[in-house]
């Protein structure tokens, strides 16, 4: 006699899961791989301008280069992520932060 096995219609643990990958994304990942990408920005910024002279300025062309490279592979990331979680309507568990009342506002 085979035995079917039926997998469980609560699908929680899975959103809950995607949704908590999605937020180490969105909320740690691409932060610090920004801000890296920044620091080698303004680190071939100083090489170029501040130590201009030979070797050290062509070093810190590249540097910018690759500062900006950072920044568009960081935007494509983030900008993949956002349209995955919209497609797929998985929400990344966040605080509830209140809105202000005022006289527009809720």
């Amino acid at each position: 006699m085979p035995i079917l096995i039926v997998p469980d219609p609560n699908t929680g643990y899975i959103a809950g899961l995607g949704g908590s990958i999605i937020h180490i994304i969105n909320g740690v990942l691409v932060p610090v791989l920004f801000a890296i990408s920044f620091i080698v920005f303004l680190w071939g910024i100083a090489r170029t301008y501040i130590f201009a002279g030979g070797e050290k300025h062509e070093e810190g062309h590249k540097l910018i280069l690759w500062g900006i490279i950072g920044f568009a592979v960081m935007l494509s990331i983030w900008g993949i992520v956002n349209v995955v979680t919209n497609t797929f309507g998985v929400a990344a568990p966040g605080p509830d932060i209140p809105l202000p009342k005022g006289p527009y506002g809720p």
